[in-house]
């Protein structure tokens, strides 16, 4: 998969275009200025950015997602754990715990999921 790395700006601004999209690339520049005091040519720029890394795509001046937020975060996870504890689960969930416990009810759901992955 794709390295879909974000700086905080391009993060912002992605987070905009999910919770808009469709939304013409007008309307955009519109809602960038307004929340994030963006120029129209910012705007641009950092859209021609996102779309040639593969995230969004600007067709007939209408900007949609060519990833789900739900994928990219999904892959964001999986690069964490992949890079932090060399893709071992159990060594993520021990760092995440940190000493705590879970409710039995945490624990079985816990359960029912890796049963759910289980080959």
């Amino acid at each position: 998969m794709k390295e879909y790395k974000l700086a905080e700006g391009e993060l912002r601004f992605a987070e905009l275009i999910w919770e808009k999209e469709p939304i013409t690339s007008p309307e955009l520049v519109k809602l960038c200025e307004k929340k994030f005091n963006w120029k129209k040519s910012t705007t641009y720029t950092v859209l021609k950015k996102l779309c040639d890394r593969g995230i969004f795509q600007n067709e007939k001046a209408v900007v949609t997602s060519l990833i789900s937020k739900e994928e990219f975060y999904s892959h964001k996870s999986r690069s964490f754990v992949e890079e932090s504890f060399g893709g071992s689960i159990p060594r993520f969930l021990t760092a995440f715990m940190g000493g705590k416990k879970l409710t039995a009810e945490q624990a079985e759901e816990i359960k029912d999921l890796i049963d759910s992955f289980k080959e």
